[in-house]
């Protein structure tokens, strides 16, 4: 046998949960060999299963190879080595071969204990402080962080399959289809928004201006009035449209209702963009009751914090939109901490950005009406995500609508 061998173990709903295909899999896939030692399978829906396995290599850089891999499927070292870490050279600068997260859950071996990282997001690096661990983004790196480099002492819990009662997510599986009963999806999406928000969990959307061009400002607008939305995370355009639809009925100049060319249509935005700098904010407009309906107005009304994050192509932009992309960033994650699901519509954008935030175990759902898009923010690893391709003033109608008759 080669002397290029490694036990590793790995434990946890293994099968039904395909953490050992996906483990196999990675070993065959780079030219490795495996024997397995000991498999233990748990023998009620609920019993963790254990498996213990010898991996066998061509030489150390093969085996470090095949070990980094698996490393990220849930795999662990027989034998616990310590983290190794490095100091920080200077601000915003990670130490070489600093650790690169994943979006699940994450424990790190230090000072003989497992310690849970905090924060967890993907593509980022780990900060040990005080006996705590934390994802980190490499701009909030500071010289003298603690960094850990390398993959020793890092153990990953991928997602399990979600394994109580029929939901949406277990129905439709981690598939997109433009080909599957709307109706019927949207009644399985209302039933899961409605048990989360009953569970107390937090709900937050991410919206593109589709969703007041397609007609569907009215449903997310109802769905923030009757409380089944705790965040709206968006761009410029989704408030510019939507105080314009509010205030003058047209988005971009097109009449909402009847998709009809509005007189003089074409200032629409612009004299929207100027009604908001009037007021000096979004939130001084429903104050002085020059906006009263509509998606902004009804985050304003009931408290619901949102967070508008600016790029180069924006008219204005408005005076709410954080021009800063690094400091809009930070404002998402504070709306985001603690989601239980989020819903992504129409912004690939500001949808893709907030995925990368995420930690694996929070729902995703994604409405598009193109295809490549869903697929593109399907792809994030999690069982927990449903990808819906549809025109979404048809769909979230629906949703609300739903919901409405559950109360």
């Amino acid at each position: 046998m080669s002397k290029f061998t490694q036990e590793i173990e790995v434990s946890g709903h293994l099968i039904d949960s395909m953490i050992l295909t996906k483990i196999f899999d990675k070993i065959m896939d780079l030219k490795g060999e495996f024997q397995v030692e000991e498999i233990n399978i748990g023998k009620k829906k609920k019993d963790q299963s254990f498996a213990r396995l010898q991996i066998i290599a061509k030489n150390q850089k093969h085996l470090d190879e095949i070990l980094n891999t698996i490393y990220r499927e849930g795999a662990v070292s027989k034998v616990q080595k310590e983290i190794v870490l490095k100091k920080s050279p200077k601000n915003c600068v990670m130490p070489d071969d600093f650790y690169s997260t994943t979006n699940n859950h994450t424990q790190v071996f230090h000072k003989g204990k497992w310690i849970q990282v905090e924060n967890m997001m993907m593509d980022k690096c780990i900060v040990v402080k005080s006996g705590r661990a934390f994802c980190v983004p490499v701009r909030d790196v500071k010289k003298g962080d603690a960094v850990i480099i390398g993959d020793k002492g890092i153990k990953i819990t991928p997602p399990e399959r979600p394994r109580e009662g029929v939901n949406v997510f277990e129905f439709m599986g981690s598939s997109s289809s433009s080909e599957r009963p709307t109706q019927h999806i949207a009644k399985k999406v209302a039933d899961d928004i409605f048990e989360t928000k009953k569970r107390g969990g937090k709900i937050v959307i991410v919206g593109g201006p589709a969703i007041v061009h397609t007609g569907a400002a009215d449903a997310v607008a109802e769905l923030i009035k009757s409380g089944y939305i705790h965040g709206v995370l968006a761009g410029n355009a989704l408030a510019v449209h939507d105080i314009e639809y509010a205030t003058l009925g047209t988005s971009l100049g097109m009449n909402v209702h009847d998709a009809t060319l509005a007189y003089h249509g074409h200032r629409n935005h612009m004299d929207t963009i100027n009604a908001v700098f009037k007021a000096g904010s979004i939130s001084n407009m429903v104050k002085t009751k020059k906006l009263q309906s509509g998606i902004m107005y009804e985050c304003v009304k009931n408290k619901v914090p949102f967070v508008l994050a600016g790029s180069i192509r924006d008219d204005g932009p408005l005076p709410d939109v954080i021009t800063d992309v690094a400091q809009a960033q930070r404002e998402y994650k504070k709306v985001l901490k603690d989601a239980s699901m989020v819903i992504m519509i129409s912004t690939m954008l500001h949808s893709i950005a907030t995925g990368n935030m995420l930690p694996a175990n929070v729902k995703v759902i994604v409405v598009d009406i193109n295809q490549p898009t869903v697929t593109k923010l399907m792809d994030r690893g999690t069982w927990q995500a449903l990808g819906i391709v549809s025109d979404v003033g048809a769909f979230l109608p629906m949703v609300a609508q739903q919901i409405k008759k559950k109360k």
